[in-house]
């Protein structure tokens, strides 16, 4: 074992023992309670009004596991469209596995991709911790013995698991759907949209590149925030080894969600091998998932989503962590956007398998942590296939088949995992710099100021974006308005860049996984609304952003800063959007380097 990611791990359960105990106090005291069976009569009825004969008579003797179903299917999602016919069949699964089951929850789920630039993407980080909520809702019931998560996008997936960790006696499996089939290359797409952002190419040629690209129900192929969700689940050992890149519709696929069904069940107190949610997430697990997310190049906002896990299971998971252990994990994958190939092009390579080999192989994972398929972590380094009607798995190849795609640890892409954290008179805030050119790592540049994202777009239309700049976009974090996505910063950031301006981005909102070969320093704490500097900002100040020094800072005194009055953050809410039904998450959400979550504060 590395002896940084030892010692990250240490330091994590030393500065989360009194978190971490009372946690699993609470698991214990959940498991310890009076059978589910042993419900009052009336209590037990309703639960099992609606279920068949068979099933009640084997949920009345109490010898099998019953298991919750909870999905996020919608047909609006792509990706989730593929989860309509699940519950159904993870039912006969169960049943062949000797399980009783029902569907649970619901869970509501957005789509960043629908909402980009759009009042209605001030929701979507809440949306996370509200899928939480759902999900306890559904578990709530006390009548279930482990628990099946369908999901595959942005905010759903650490949604289940946090909801999930709140049962961290039960334990779970979670279920993917799989990539759509590639489309228009990722690579083609992004220039098309910043062609139209220059007014070279009509809305009607934009369309038809964003329907050639995102055309079937499925994942989005490029390595954003959704497919890094499914890396992870695979690096934390919470998936049928292998399933997170699987196409929708295939033998395969539906062989592995077959086996998630039996997994769920073996691990089960009635099972063969208990194995507690709360219990496998432990700070082994947590680091292995920073690994992965580094070696993979994988997206900026789980910089929030991996502290809010952590903290629901007892943890408390630093941007400091996350850091160190980039200084020694090296980059193995280049899939878009700091590389090429898409999802699928990196699954055939090898995909998250290939990864977790090679980090196994690197000693920069825990090997012997606790799976749900119950063989340590060396069970997700092989790939799935059928022999036959069976489902196995089978070694990768030695040698990379695509290295421009994935390499062997020691012949890395590059030598670290590309996560910054940035400090300085500014605050804290985070970088990835896997898909930016090392030339633009330092940039030195006088401000120009925003306070919404369209505001940015205008001054770019109107040709007011001239120079070499710093943009700083602010009241753009949680406690102002949600946090939502720039991603529309994204193609004129990048015209500015390839016009020959020295560009980043100082933002306390964030980006989607895509974001690329702009420098950003995101997610600014404390943030402008929350009393941060960002807010005493104003145009022509000179900010420096240093990559290799872990710096961002303004070249002004603690006494000028002082004198400044703070800017106010714009108080309307667009209407139309429901987000006046959010304002409680807004008053209680915490900082983003503690994962910008109203759910499991410090108690």
């Amino acid at each position: 074992m590395h002896p940084v990611v030892e010692q990250v791990t240490a330091a994590l359960e030393q500065r989360s023992a009194a978190r971490r105990t009372r946690y699993l106090e609470r698991l214990q005291a959940a498991a310890a309670r009076e059978p589910r069976r042993k419900l009052s009569c009336s209590n037990l009825a309703h639960a099992l009004a609606a279920q068949p004969d068979d099933a009640r008579l084997i949920m009345k003797q109490g010898g099998a596991p019953h298991i919750a179903i909870v999905s996020s299917y919608n047909d609006l999602l792509s990706a989730h469209a593929p989860l309509r016919d699940y519950p159904e069949r993870l039912k006969v699964a169960l049943a062949h596995a000797g399980a009783t089951s029902q569907f649970a929850a619901g869970v509501p789920a957005m789509c960043d991709g629908i909402t980009q630039g759009e009042a209605g993407m001030q929701l979507s980080l809440f949306s996370r911790d509200l899928i939480a909520q759902a999900t306890a809702i559904g578990l709530t019931h006390a009548i279930f013995d482990g628990g099946l998560y369908l999901g595959v996008c942005d905010k759903i997936v650490p949604g289940l698991l946090i909801g999930a960790l709140t049962f961290g006696h039960l334990p779970a499996v979670f279920v993917p759907a799989g990539p759509m089939h590639s489309g228009l290359a990722n690579k083609d797409k992004a220039a098309i949209r910043q062609r139209f952002v220059r007014g070279e190419v009509s809305r009607e040629e934009l369309l038809a590149a964003e329907q050639a690209a995102y055309h079937q129900d499925g994942t989005c192929t490029f390595y954003g925030t959704a497919n890094t969700n499914q890396l992870l689940m695979e690096a934390m050992g919470l998936h049928v080894p292998g399933s997170a890149f699987v196409h929708p519709h295939t033998p395969l696929r539906d062989a592995m969600t077959d086996e998630a069904a039996r997994l769920v069940a073996r691990n089960s107190q009635q099972g063969e091998r208990y194995l507690p949610l709360g219990v496998q997430v432990d700070a082994r697990v947590l680091v292995n998932a920073v690994v992965a997310l580094l070696a993979s190049g994988g997206s900026t906002n789980h910089g929030l989503h991996l502290p809010a896990i952590a903290r629901a299971a007892g943890y408390e998971l630093t941007w400091e962590d996350f850091a160190a252990l980039s200084q020694v994990v090296p980059l193995l994958a280049r899939v878009y956007p700091n590389g090429a190939a898409d999802v699928n092009q990196f699954q055939a390579a090898g995909g998250p398998a290939w990864i977790l080999r090679e980090l196994l192989a690197a000693g920069l994972l825990h090997a012997e942590v606790p799976t749900a398929a119950g063989e340590g972590l060396q069970a997700y380094a092989r790939e799935p296939w059928l022999d036959g009607e069976r489902l196995a798995w089978r070694e990768l190849p030695a040698q990379s088949p695509a290295p421009d795609i994935v390499r062997r640890h020691g012949e890395p892409f590059v030598a670290d995992g590309g996560f910054v954290l940035l400090q300085g008179n500014l605050g804290r805030a985070m970088l990835k710099t896997s898909a930016v050119d090392p030339a633009h790592w330092r940039v030195q540049a006088p401000a120009r100021v925003f306070d919404s994202e369209a505001a940015v777009q205008a001054a770019y239309a109107a040709g007011e974006l001239i120079g070499d700049l710093i943009l700083v976009v602010r009241f753009q974090g949680p406690h102002a308005n949600g946090m939502p996505e720039l991603h529309k910063l994204m193609p004129l950031l990048a015209n500015l860049q390839q016009a020959g301006q020295h560009v980043a981005l100082v933002t306390d909102g964030r980006l989607s996984g895509a974001s690329g070969q702009v420098p950003g320093a995101l997610h600014l704490t404390p943030e402008a609304a929350r009393g941060g500097v960002l807010a005493k900002l104003r145009d022509g100040d000179w900010i420096e952003l240093d990559a290799r020094q872990g710096l961002l800072r303004v070249a002004l005194s603690d006494a000028e800063l002082q004198t400044r009055t703070a800017a106010l953050p714009p108080v309307a809410l667009a209407a139309g959007y429901g987000l006046e039904l959010f304002a409680a998450q807004r008053h209680l959400v915490g900082p983003a380097d503690q994962g910008a979550t109203s759910l499991c504060r410090d108690e």
